[in-house]
């Protein structure tokens, strides 16, 4: 379980799931919480149950199908019906807010009172969409964001349509990516490139976990370097 690097207010509770643990087998081996990826769906139905009670969840998470939209929904109650969307906004105690990843980035939010919260899943395409400033312009007050492990920056190759797609909409987001030594081949740095666009918002408060889903085998899954594989999830939510 990783907990976040941030002084968010007290009420505030978060955390990230990590492969270890759980009942899946096989390619999914350890705690995958992913429906939709080929696990025995009894067996990905203990790992979720399994975190609520160790993590002390006030509910059972609110799970989504992710879809890399710009969809993110207000939700003021739990619910066993999974969503359309790739974020959540909660002002209510006890809703736990969810995204679930396996190298895109889980960005969650809370305003400095501690009296909103949010969960993003934001691969390349919902973040050149302008998901996390959907996101965050919805909060009210001052935002803290927190970055959850996903591939980082030395491992996420992309072409020359992924670079032109984000430094159309801001050229300084050239910043974030490398040239590789193979003609239109590019390293991005998913991480700053969030950092880049809440600056534009004046959102400076950004805790980075900096951890790699594709290098750290032990701990996460990751599509990029496994193809069939789980999923971890990063959830939020405030205590009553």
């Amino acid at each position: 379980m990783i907990i976040p690097n941030w002084n968010a207010p007290k009420q505030v509770k978060a955390f990230s799931s990590t492969r270890q643990g759980g009942f899946s087998q096989g390619v999914y081996q350890g705690l995958n919480l992913g429906m939709h990826v080929g696990d025995d769906p009894a067996l990905v139905l203990r790992n979720r149950q399994s975190l609520v009670e160790k993590s002390a969840m006030p509910s059972s998470p609110i799970w989504l199908n992710q879809t890399h939209s710009t969809v993110v929904l207000d939700v003021d109650a739990p619910t066993e019906q999974v969503l359309d969307a790739d974020g959540l906004i909660t002002s209510t105690p006890n809703v736990v807010c969810s995204a679930m990843t396996a190298d895109c980035l889980p960005v969650l939010m809370t305003n400095r009172t501690g009296t909103q919260v949010a969960a993003v899943h934001a691969g390349w395409r919902g973040l050149v969409n302008g998901i996390v400033e959907h996101t965050a312009t919805r909060m009210s007050g001052d935002v803290m964001v927190w970055l959850g492990p996903a591939i980082g920056a030395q491992a996420f190759e992309v072409g020359e349509d992924v670079f032109a797609a984000f430094v159309s909409h801001h050229p300084q987001a050239e910043l974030a990516f490398t040239p590789r030594v193979q003609q239109g081949k590019w390293l991005a740095d998913m991480s700053q490139l969030v950092k880049l666009r809440l600056h534009q918002l004046g959102i400076e408060q950004v805790f980075d976990s900096g951890l790699c889903t594709y290098q750290d085998t032990e701990r996460f899954y990751s599509y990029r370097r496994d193809g069939v594989t789980g999923r971890q999830a990063a959830f939020i939510w405030l205590e009553e």
